[in-house]
């Protein structure tokens, strides 16, 4: 069983900050890759950013390059999303995901390819 728990979310300004952590646990071996998506209202899920499983490769959405950045601290078993200039048109509930270590890391964009997912945090960019 592995369990992923998101925080960081909340109301924020446009042009304002936040960072959104995720925690993972359970089951998990020591090497997988994690990614972020995002879902608004009558949409469908979007890929945001992921990285390897070691933290030296990292992509990205094209909506959200040059602002957003992904990070990763595997002692912590934690994944961060530091999005920055947000906009209106980032509003979403954010989702982070663990992708399937049994493939390799370049379907990363592809919400098919990730094996859990937590239960979101909802992001809202709103003056």
């Amino acid at each position: 069983q592995v369990q992923l728990v998101e925080s960081g979310g909340g109301l924020v300004q446009p042009g304002g900050s936040l960072t959104l952590s995720c925690v993972a646990s359970g089951r998990l071996g020591t090497i997988y890759a994690m990614g972020w998506f995002r879902q608004a209202p009558g949409k469908e899920r979007e890929f945001v950013a992921a990285i390897s499983w070691n933290g030296a490769n990292q992509y990205y959405g094209d909506s959200v390059k040059g602002r957003f950045t992904i990070s990763r601290d595997n002692g912590k078993n934690t994944v961060y999303l530091r999005m920055n200039t947000l906009r209106p048109e980032d509003t979403a509930v954010y989702y982070c995901g663990v992708y399937s270590p049994t493939l390799p890391f370049d379907r990363y964009s592809d919400s098919r390819f990730y094996d859990h997912w937590g239960q979101g945090t909802q992001v809202t960019v709103s003056s």
